[in-house]
């Protein structure tokens, strides 16, 4: 699965992430024609019950990652916030642990502070994983928390872009990366596939490509109108509209199908 994966980011064409969060999730991704399967952490945690930005109790992201990766025929990659630890060497065993559960990779991020910590966790996970291949998409949160502007932040994001790359990355992140210019600076800069996230004013996946994008995310967009979706028709019902047909729903048998094909 890690050579599939792998593969995928140096295809014709971009990787699409549609993100999941769940099984659920997960075979309908897989269904609808998702070539891998990625995690949103923020969906995940939300999910399970818990805000984002590192509260998610670890037995709950384990029991989520073994629903995923026993219903996903695709290869799964997890999206890992900054490990969940500062040591090092925890935030490799977890990876350890990951793996053994059949994932083949991780977003592993920075979270805007210096890049030295991030350099030492790849470093320890690679230690720690010894010849298994593992794909780890090192991400840098320089454009998602505005810890610089224009000429600024490319430079920025190159320079830990590139300590991530020396330490043993295999891709790149940089959400909130837009601008079509500063994307094909950025992307020119490493060797390493480059992966942004849909946000407003992205542009096109084919000006993406050419710029040297190789991985597009959805990010928790899918969650986001899954879950809209949802609370408007809860509303409805219990608002008293016991008469609504529900737009476009799939039927039971559609989905009874779906999960019987990945138990």
């Amino acid at each position: 699965m890690h050579d599939r994966f792998l593969a995928l980011h140096h295809a014709d064409t971009p990787l699409l992430i549609a993100n999941a969060w769940d099984a659920a999730s997960t075979a309908l991704w897989q269904h609808a024609g998702a070539q891998a399967i990625g995690t949103s952490s923020a969906a995940l945690a939300w999910a399970c019950g818990y805000a984002d930005g590192g509260p998610l109790d670890h037995d709950a992201l384990i029991g989520k990652v073994r629903e995923i990766t026993r219903v996903a025929r695709v290869p799964v990659s997890i999206d890992f916030e900054d490990g969940y630890s500062d040591d090092p060497a925890q935030v490799a065993a977890y990876v350890r642990e990951l793996s053994s559960l059949g994932v083949v990779g991780i977003n592993l991020e920075d979270a805007g502070w210096s890049p030295d910590l991030l350099v030492a966790k790849i470093e320890a996970i690679r230690g720690a994983m010894g010849g298994t291949p593992f794909f780890i998409n090192a991400r840098t949160d320089v454009y998602l928390r505005g810890m610089a502007k224009g000429e600024a932040a490319v430079a920025m994001t190159n320079e830990r872009l590139a300590r991530y790359a020396t330490a043993g990355a295999s891709g790149v992140f940089v959400p909130g990366l837009a601008d079509l210019q500063e994307i094909a600076a950025v992307a020119s800069a490493t060797s390493l596939p480059l992966n942004v996230m849909i946000v407003p004013g992205l542009a096109p996946l084919d000006e993406l490509h050419r710029a040297g994008v190789r991985r597009v995310s959805a990010g928790i967009n899918l969650f986001q109108h899954a879950f809209a979706a949802g609370l408007q028709a809860a509303r409805a019902f219990l608002g008293g509209d016991v008469t609504r047909s529900f737009d476009r729903p799939m039927t039971y048998d559609e989905l009874n199908a779906l999960f019987d094909s990945v138990r």
